[in-house]
């Protein structure tokens, strides 16, 4: 008697045979890590939120995004992108524009008043972050959130450190990072203005725990001899002076000695400021150039003139003595004995920053060196408790390894203040262009952000860079191809021969049913994004 709710199987097919005993590999799913995770130095779940923007849930996409980081409107526009110089679209045709999107994110964040959610109770513990700048505002945002009392204490008068003092306002405008530094302060961070530490052990009595995030607000120094006829200026105090109500004077034709993004910005802000010659000597050439060339393609644009292998050797009397250098054979220049005398009004030093370490004096167990404090895998000092990031360790220095400062060095204050110790997740095999099977992704050009144009670009400090509007953003979202992680496009579904692909529901994905897959490997040939692999059958 054949019970009603039995399976009748026919012979000869594939569930009768239990075809998977012919197998000598099995395919198995996996998430492989996105390239432009793992380039990117604030450590943001990139494909994440890109996987909610291209749905049109901007404010989940958003929330994603800043559990990671909080500056996405900031990030949006000062970030130099490095996860687009890994984007495996790069190589199907232009790189998804992830930075663009964030902006959008960012923008439509402060437009429609998103807040940080509320952090959870206190955990009873108080931590002291010295200097309000991009690495101590994403400390304390992300030990806010972990329930720690946290206080911020900064010696100038407003917050925001480099990305207000270091970048100009047609690259990131004020209103924007006064938004984002706010909603920080809104989760119950104290910020105190105008309130300098001039010595950390004494600083942090009141404290459980501290984070030094100092910036590098000193600027080096040349040796070159000067008359009292020239004005010679460091580019940090230029900067900083446009944040006041008087704009510097610097004349009709300035000249900025160095080769770095400040350089950039300072012969940019020059041109704004009516000089009608805006001249960058270098010693070497443009492609040792520090500066990022899309910044110097910008500048180039505006009028800014460089002067390719110079150096300057003598200021006076509304002149400069510069020097023609070479390079030599390992790509450092030399030398060459022959000069020539330009005018200028104002000579501007872009040679690079110091942070001051004057408020460590007297703390044991510190080690210094090369104008930075040493610290451990965990962020940490010598001195127990006391942990640094951001311009006061080796690093690069750039807003978005900041970020990434504050927040590694939070995650090790937590477990610190808890007595536990952070381990970070180990990373997933990287899902590499090879994985992929682009033949299912149809080709997308890159959207161009808008520019504004070169008159008004020439004259005032109206942001450069326009945003994305939600069509164009939408677009660019949804040009990511998932690199390593299955999005349930039923590839594996509808091209298996021997129907043991089982789909568990939307955002479930899909398993395998072993009992009737044969191993051909059809299932991780087609899938677009390679999150199926072929491993050994185990016997």
């Amino acid at each position: 008697m054949i019970k009603p709710y039995a399976i009748t199987l026919k012979p000869g097919t594939s569930l009768s045979n239990l075809t998977g005993t012919w197998r000598t590999e099995r395919p198995v799913y996996l998430d492989r890590l996105p390239p432009c995770n793992n380039a990117c130095p604030a450590g943001e779940n990139v494909q994440g939120w890109l996987y909610h923007a291209e749905s049109g849930d901007y404010e989940q996409a958003w929330r994603v995004l800043v559990e990671e980081n909080p500056f996405p409107a900031v990030m949006g526009r000062v970030c130099y992108h490095p996860c687009e110089g890994q984007c495996n679209r790069g190589k199907l045709d232009s790189p998804v524009g992830i930075n663009s999107v964030e902006r959008f994110l960012g923008d439509e964040a402060i437009r429609r008043g998103w807040k940080f959610s509320l952090p959870p109770d206190s955990s009873g513990k108080k931590v002291l972050v010295v200097g309000a700048g991009p690495s101590g505002l994403s400390a304390a945002y992300h030990l806010a959130r972990m329930g720690h009392e946290v206080e911020i204490q900064e010696a100038g008068p407003m917050a925001g450190g480099m990305m207000r003092f270091g970048i100009p306002k047609y690259r990131l405008p004020r209103d924007v990072l006064d938004a984002e530094v706010q909603r920080i302060v809104d989760l119950g961070v104290r910020l105190r203005l105008n309130s300098r530490v001039d010595n950390i052990a004494q600083g942090m009595q009141n404290f459980d725990a501290a984070f030094l995030a100092v910036g590098a607000h000193i600027a080096k120094r040349a040796f070159i001899p000067a008359g009292d006829a020239t004005h010679v200026v460091d580019a940090v105090s230029l900067l900083r002076s446009m944040e006041g109500e008087e704009k510097p004077m610097l004349g009709r034709r300035v000249v900025v000695y160095g080769g770095g993004n400040t350089a950039i910005d300072v012969a940019r802000t020059a041109r704004r400021l009516g000089a009608t010659d805006a001249i960058i000597v270098y010693r070497r050439t443009r492609e040792k150039m520090s500066a990022h060339d899309f910044e110097i393609e910008e500048a180039l644009q505006e009028g800014v003139m460089i002067k390719w292998l110079s150096a300057i050797r003598q200021a006076g009397e509304g002149q400069l003595t510069v020097e023609k250098m070479v390079l030599d054979d390992k790509g450092m220049p030399v030398p060459t004995g022959e000069f020539e005398t330009m005018e200028a009004d104002s000579l501007v030093l872009a040679l690079g920053q110091d942070v001051d370490l004057s408020l460590l004096e007297g703390v044991p167990d510190l080690e210094i060196k090369n104008g930075v404090v040493q610290v451990s895998a965990s962020m940490m000092t010598g001195y127990p408790g006391l942990f640094a990031g951001g311009d006061m360790v080796p690093s690069e220095r750039n807003v978005t390894v900041a970020v990434g400062h504050g927040k590694k060095a939070a995650r090790h204050i937590d477990a610190y203040l808890r007595g536990t110790s952070y381990e970070p997740h180990s990373k997933h095999e990287l899902a590499d262009y090879e994985k992929l099977n682009t033949w299912y992704y149809s080709d997308a050009d890159k959207t161009v952000r808008p520019m504004l144009d070169i008159i008004r670009r020439q004259t005032s400090f109206d942001e450069v860079q326009g945003g994305l509007d939600e069509t164009t953003a939408l677009f660019e979202a949804r040009r990511c191809l998932s690199c390593g992680n299955c999005f349930e496009c039923d590839n594996c579904y509808g091209v298996c021969p021997d129907n043991a692909v089982i789909k568990l529901g939307p955002g479930k994905r899909f398993k395998f049913n072993y009992d009737y897959c044969k191993g051909c490997g059809l299932c991780a040939a087609e899938c677009p994004c390679g999150a199926i692999k072929m491993v050994p059958e185990e016997i």
